[in-house]
């Protein structure tokens, strides 16, 4: 089988894999049952077979990899704040239906690392040191934490929007009250801050150690500085004035913004350069 049908296959099996979690949408307020963790588990282990086997034998720097390596961290990331605040499993209705987009997004821009050289799954692909490991693991971690804390602040929109209007539909209703996706959002906000001050560190050693030089600026590390400073922001608003509701939740999207154009955003313009 050429690499284009294998790497076909592979998003095709790891699509399928998603539904049963994006179908978590569909229920009445989603919760914490066997239903609920097997879609988590199935999506959570498909997204990492998917990473296993398609970069098992060298590093993809590519939008795609990077698209579903989101995908599983933000899996994992959704899988330890629901044991921790069982209320977020209600955030299943935005979940879902993000995953699945994602993975449709990276199986459309996914191709082969070489195919003009007839290469394989990972051909031509470079094997990450230690340090750049934990600078990627650091940055998903921080991007798994933002887009559950935009969907928490998401969340709160919505609910604010219903009771401000009176009308609760079946949205609203399954989502968290407001208290309880506005706590779910500042503690997810802070998480995220404590891991990207980490991923900073982490990106100001590993350019020591690359270049000599402790900061490149560039766009991915503008992007990140800017959240990190939106992020404490909010975060001191919140605590010095009580920030919350609508006004907190345009924080978080920002944050989440800022990030997005940080990790996915510059593998989206080396794409289409390179294209």
């Amino acid at each position: 089988m050429s690499p284009a049908l294998n790497i076909a296959a592979l998003n095709i099996a790891a699509l399928i894999a998603l539904a049963p979690i994006t179908a978590l949408a569909l229920r009445p307020a989603p919760a914490r049952d066997a239903v609920f963790w097997g879609g988590v588990a199935l999506a959570l282990a498909a997204a990492a077979a998917w990473t296993a086997l398609r970069v098992g034998a060298g590093w993809d720097a590519g939008l795609a990899t990077a698209l579903w390596l989101s995908v599983a961290a933000t899996v994992a990331a959704f899988a330890g704040v629901t044991l921790l605040a069982p209320g977020a499993a209600r955030l299943a209705i935005f979940v879902g239906p993000y995953l699945l987009l994602a993975g449709v997004l990276a199986s459309v821009l996914d191709r082969p690392l070489d195919a003009e050289a007839g290469g394989g799954l990972a051909a031509g692909g470079v094997s990450p040191d230690a340090w750049i490991i934990l600078h990627v693991a650091v940055s998903l971690a921080t991007y798994a934490l933002a887009t559950l804390a935009a969907m928490a602040g998401l969340a709160v929109f919505v609910k604010e929007r219903a009771l401000k209007s009176r009308r609760s539909g079946r949205l609203s209703r399954d989502l968290p009250s407001v208290a309880e996706a506005e706590t779910l959002q500042f503690r997810l906000l802070l998480a995220a801050e404590a891991v990207l001050g980490a991923g900073i560190l982490s990106g100001m050693a590993l350019g020591w150690a690359t270049v000599g030089r402790v900061l490149s600026f560039d766009h991915k590390t503008v992007l990140s500085l800017a959240a990190f400073v939106v992020v404490g922001v909010v975060l001191g608003l919140h605590a010095r004035f009580g920030l919350r509701g609508k006004q907190a939740a345009r924080g978080v999207l920002v944050v989440y913004l800022l990030l997005t154009l940080a990790y996915p955003g510059v593998k989206a313009i080396q794409t289409l350069v390179s294209g």
